[in-house]
């Protein structure tokens, strides 16, 4: 498996007007910890590994001989995730058979300071493709908790199958994380595919949500500094059912807008100002350096996460950044949408995807992409429907015929793509998305209009929100009731659309074998509820070669 980058320098323009409000300048202290050491019968200071690693441990994008493990220590208490404190402390790690470590195979040392808030990572190599692997690292002769993660099919070799849950949008405040229960549950996965939105950065309240919030996140106000941005990620990581997640499967993550702040683009976002949040560039350099530090991901040669995983003769996994290069949005109602000078990927990113699509020997072209690809329109929604819809997506009430922060906002990148896919006879390109907090399963046409007389060159699978409001959440009624006609107007104003879900949060199971790429689509019972059940929603599927996706009427076993 190789890791690809590209070298290419994000433009930066004036940063844009938020319209939300500003956040607090306050500040709130993570969950307290009790102490990281304590006194033995003889006296003896010891550490408390419960303590030490209250963050659990993670692995992540994994190759054939190795992958990336990460954890964080707390050395002592005042050592808080943004507070700067704490000594450089010797952490060791290990890589093991078996749950025992009866048979370590690879091992080391490395060291935990402040300068990157007591964060560790060891990219460890030497490990056999295709292998269920064991790690736990230690400080003190405490251990953290023992994680599972498995290397990748060696290059070259025809894998059976590869499977990966699919997940984005999680939104701490609006509801408990069982959909990464569910996933960590699993033992039939080689990854987990998160395709951004792992955090988000508003303070308390300022999600689409008006009133009930579930839970209450840390710190409460805006994330700006980079303090604020550890505190954000220290904190999901406080919750049990993410910390099982990464215990239990490397993760594979991108980053999408949330990351840094609501429609980011290269020069701003739609949620900073200026005037009271400072300087753009360098708040999204405290949030790209808080999220390398806190997430088992692999930077590019840029600092970027766009990059290629492979996995054996069977699936290239792409993975795009599309916040670091964009142009900023379009107006909307303007034509600025089909100007060939804007741009979504970045020249640079555009010219590595095609080429390694082209280059690639793999049966699956498999293309992670943090916002819909496939054209959409909304106009013939209901208008009653509108102004939620709208509030939802962060678009004008009156209207959203194109969601300008999606591909639809920069169609001559997205035609330069998909006509790229159609010349060289590309097959077999499936994107996966995430963002829009529905499900989707479309067939991908060059051109809307021609649909279906022309033929699309890919699928797209869209995987709903983790916890982040839909539909029936900003309606406040109860989910499949209301949205029905929504989803049918969507559906008949795209024909391309097979399927759409509007209201349900949850995740997706990926099973690729050379036959057939199909996702499975999991709803939770209720996202408030920490103890919700799962339930298979529906399957889609797309054959080697259809470029059409179908309904499959069982999930993978």
């Amino acid at each position: 498996m190789a890791v690809t980058d590209t070298n290419t320098t994000p433009r930066i323009a004036a940063p844009t007007r938020r319209t939300v409000v500003a956040a607090t300048a306050a500040t709130a202290a993570l969950l307290p910890l009790a102490g990281a050491r304590h006194a033995r019968a003889d006296g003896v200071d010891a550490f408390d590994g419960s303590l030490v690693f209250a963050h659990g441990v993670a692995s992540g994008d994994p190759l054939p001989d190795g992958v990336l493990l990460w954890t964080r220590v707390t050395p002592t208490p005042e050592a808080t995730p943004g507070s700067g404190l704490g000594a450089p402390v010797e952490v060791s790690w290990e890589v093991a058979e078996d749950r025992g470590f009866a048979s370590v195979v690879a091992s080391g040392r490395t060291t935990a300071t402040a300068a990157a808030d007591h964060t560790v990572k060891a990219d460890v190599r030497g490990l056999r493709p295709a292998t269920e692997y064991f790690y736990r690292f230690a400080v003190g002769g405490a251990h953290s908790p023992t994680g599972r993660t498995r290397t990748a099919p060696a290059d070259g070799t025809a894998a059976d199958r590869v499977r990966f849950g699919v997940v984005s949008c999680a939104h701490y405040e609006s509801g408990y994380f069982t959909a990464y229960r569910h996933l960590a549950a699993r033992r039939d996965l080689d990854a987990v595919l998160h395709l951004g939105d792992y955090i988000y950065e508003y303070g308390k309240g300022e999600f689409p949500l008006k009133d009930g919030i579930v839970r209450e996140m840390r710190p409460v106000h805006e994330t700006i500094t980079l303090s604020d941005y550890r505190q954000r990620h220290a904190h999901y990581k406080t919750d049990p059912d993410l910390r099982a997640l990464h215990a239990a499967h490397p993760v594979i993550a991108i980053w999408d807008d949330h990351e840094t702040a609501n429609d980011a683009w290269s020069g701003g976002a739609e949620n900073h100002t200026p005037e009271t949040e400072g300087d753009w560039t360098d708040r999204a350099r405290a949030a790209r350096q808080a999220y390398f530090e806190w997430m088992p991901v692999r930077p590019s040669t840029e600092g970027t996460v766009h990059r290629r995983l492979r996995f054996g003769s069977l699936a290239d996994l792409h993975l795009l950044d599309l916040r670091s290069f964009r142009d900023r949005q379009a107006r909307f109602g303007s034509g600025d949408v089909d100007d060939p000078d804007r741009t979504i990927t970045g020249r640079a990113q555009l010219d590595w995807l095609k080429s390694s699509l082209a280059a690639s020997d793999a049966r699956w072209h498999l293309v992670g992409t943090s916002v819909m690809i496939s054209p959409m329109a909304f106009g013939s929604v209901p208008a009653h429907l509108l102004g939620p819809l709208a509030e939802l997506l962060g678009l004008p009430r009156e209207g959203l015929a194109v969601n300008v922060d999606q591909w639809d906002g920069y169609t001559d990148d997205r035609r330069e793509l998909l006509t790229h896919l159609r010349d060289r006879g590309i097959d077999n390109t499936v994107f996966l998305t995430g963002d829009i907090h529905m499900a989707f399963a479309n067939d991908v046409p060059v051109r809307a209009a021609a649909y279906p007389l022309q033929r699309p060159v890919a699928t797209e699978f869209v995987v709903t929100s983790v916890t982040s409001d839909n539909l029936d959440d900003v309606l406040r009624v109860p989910p499949h009731t209301v949205s029905s006609v929504a989803e049918a107007a969507v559906r008949a104003a795209n024909r391309h659309t097979k399927w759409v879900d509007m209201d349900s949060h949850g995740y997706g199971v990926l099973d690729v074998t050379g036959e057939r790429a199909q996702m499975d689509y999991y709803a939770l019972s209720d996202k408030t509820d920490p103890r919700a059940t799962a339930h298979h929603v529906r399957s889609y599927r797309t054959r080697s070669g259809a470029q059409r996706v179908e309904r499959a009427e069982d999930p993978v076993r």
